[in-house]
């Protein structure tokens, strides 16, 4: 029979036996520990998904009532409604459908007007020997325009009366894109008015244009009372204040993003009903926000977020400065070879070089 040896260090005269291993108790799990975690996050899940509806539940955890809560927890998620589940589908279906390339791409000139246009024989210069890469169309809201050049014959659309400041502006907008849209070889569109001239030679602004995957729509956030002062609350839930955008009306706009202001019922609504001059007590102008709140909401990674039209602001009134006749330094109709036809440059005090019109 085997004895188990025991080890010894040492001398032999010296010995020293080495204990055995303990036996260890296995370890404690701090189970009130997990048992209070769970019930706190079990607490807040509930509380997240099912908030209090009244006061008495809120003050059991807390002496600030539900504030307490809301404070740090995200706000929930709120169901769309039908409109709004439509409106993403149809914004959706257009921006994924690809562009139809048209081999004639032109531009549509939409000239937002009362009556004639006083610069349109620049115009004309400036159109000339380009036929086929431009379209002309005019909204003249006051009387019949009488013309001097050919470009702009007969290219007046059904027009209706507008009011500087009312709905009657975005109306008039989008009656231009709607007409403009007929012709399919329009990729880009134009907003300009009857004080609108341009800066550079049509070539410049035609590739310019056309080779820009974006829309220019100023867009930006005004926190004033010419801002989101005049946001109102009857427009939620589809519209919230945080999402409310300013800028000016004038815009250049690819075909895809016209498509959108045409589909565009339900924020074209909001803004009808309760962006209108002096409704509860704000002085809401519908053609400074419309658009560039819409654009914020359905596509705001596909406009620049400035426009291309220069207009000057720094009067600080309610139109943008006039520009006089000092302010011209050169007007330049030379007959300079620009791909075989007349070159146009306006050149004013100042540096525009990131625009291509002025209003």
């Amino acid at each position: 029979m085997k004895v188990a040896k025991e080890w010894r260090l040492g001398s032999m005269g010296d010995t020293k036996i080495l204990p055995g291993s303990r036996h260890r108790s296995p370890l404690k799990r701090p189970i009130w520990i997990i048992l209070m975690v769970s019930f706190v996050s079990l607490f807040l899940v509930c509380a997240y998904i099912y908030p209090p509806n009244s006061d008495v539940a809120c003050y059991v955890f807390s002496s600030r009532g539900c504030k307490v809560l809301t404070d740090w927890l995200p706000p929930p998620k709120r169901e769309l409604t039908d409109e709004e589940i439509i409106s993403r589908v149809v914004v959706r279906d257009i921006l994924d459908t690809p562009p139809v390339e048209s081999k004639n791409p032109k531009i549509a000139f939409m000239f937002l007007t009362p009556g004639s246009l006083p610069f349109e024989k620049l115009w004309d210069m400036f159109f000339r020997g380009n036929e086929g890469r431009f379209s002309v169309y005019i909204h003249a809201s006051k009387e019949k325009p009488v013309h001097v050049s050919p470009y702009f014959l007969n290219r007046e659309i059904h027009s209706s009366p507008v009011t500087w400041g009312a709905f009657s502006m975005v109306d008039a907008e989008r009656r231009l894109l709607a007409y403009a849209l007929k012709d399919p070889d329009n990729q880009h569109f134009v907003l300009l008015s009857d004080s609108c001239i341009p800066l550079h030679n049509f070539d410049y602004v035609y590739n310019y244009l056309m080779h820009a995957n974006t829309s220019f729509i100023d867009c930006f956030v005004d926190p004033g009372p010419h801002g989101n002062g005049r946001y109102s609350t009857r427009m939620l839930p589809e519209v919230e204040e945080k999402d409310f955008r300013k800028g000016a009306q004038w815009f250049t706009m690819r075909r895809q993003h016209a498509l959108l202001v045409m589909a565009d019922s339900l924020y074209y609504s909001r803004f009808r009903d309760y962006c209108r001059p002096f409704a509860d007590g704000k002085n809401c102008i519908a053609d400074e926000h419309y658009l560039p709140t819409f654009f914020n909401l359905v596509d705001p990674g596909g406009i620049a977020n400035w426009s291309i039209t220069r207009v000057d602001w720094s009067e600080r009134k309610w139109h943008p400065k006039s520009y006089r006749a000092q302010d011209v330094t050169e007007i330049a109709f030379s007959l300079n070879l620009w791909n075989g036809h007349m070159k146009l440059e306006v050149i004013f005090n100042g540096n525009f070089g990131q625009y291509s019109f002025s209003c």
